[in-house]
């Protein structure tokens, strides 16, 4: 198994471990620390990215261009977008709309679905393709999980904030993978200098680095 897949295991089983907290399930309809989400549905849309890995095993990609990962935020829709565009919304309502079967069948379809991954990504073909179903191109299966752990790691955080617990610590090699991707859409935005003084050199450091 390939170590993103490794890595892409070991992520989704933190996000379990937050998912299972009871002041996430207490904290259910409350408002969330994003803005149109409530905890319920930002719940759901972190376990969403565990699902999404084991519905890709299932889906046929034929047919599809296939991208690479960092082509694949150039087209992402929501990236720096308003949170009230199409897009965004959509993806708030389709967790509100995931989270009104309660934290129990959330936590339990999440459990699931990671317990399938664990059972057949070891098989899966190193070329194997992948990708979200309503994406209209694929990329290859390892870099589809990419952007999968770079939502769970950035979600994490967002969720544990919302119920006033502390941040997972995840896996340094996920941590890595993630801040990769971070750091590599920062740098697009606002340019290599403003990311290296962000991180190196407060005294010149602008006032927004961020990737999203």
């Amino acid at each position: 198994m390939t170590p993103i897949r490794k890595q892409y295991l070991t992520a989704s089983q933190t996000a379990v471990d937050l998912l299972a907290d009871g002041d996430v399930a207490g904290a259910w309809e409350s408002g969330s620390a994003l803005e149109g989400f409530t905890v319920g549905g930002l719940a759901a849309h972190l376990a969403a990215q565990i699902r999404s890995g084991a519905e890709a095993l299932d889906t046929d990609f034929t047919g599809k261009a296939v991208i690479g990962v960092l082509d694949h935020f150039d087209r992402a829709a929501w990236l720096g977008a308003r949170t009230d565009n199409a897009y965004n919304t959509a993806i708030r309502t389709g967790g509100e709309h995931d989270a009104a079967s309660g934290p129990e069948t959330v936590l339990t379809e999440a459990k699931t679905a990671l317990k399938d991954l664990h059972d057949r990504l070891p098989a899966l073909g190193d070329n194997a393709i992948g990708g979200a179903v309503r994406w209209p191109y694929a990329t290859g299966f390892d870099d589809f999980l990419i952007t999968r752990i770079m939502e769970i790691v950035v979600h994490a955080d967002d969720l544990a904030c919302s119920v006033g617990i502390d941040t997972p610590e995840f896996d340094a090699d996920v941590f890595d993978t993630a801040t990769w991707i971070l750091t590599r859409l920062s740098a697009r935005r606002h340019g290599q200098s403003a990311v290296i003084r962000a991180l190196a050199r407060s005294e010149r450091a602008g006032d927004d680095v961020s990737a999203l």
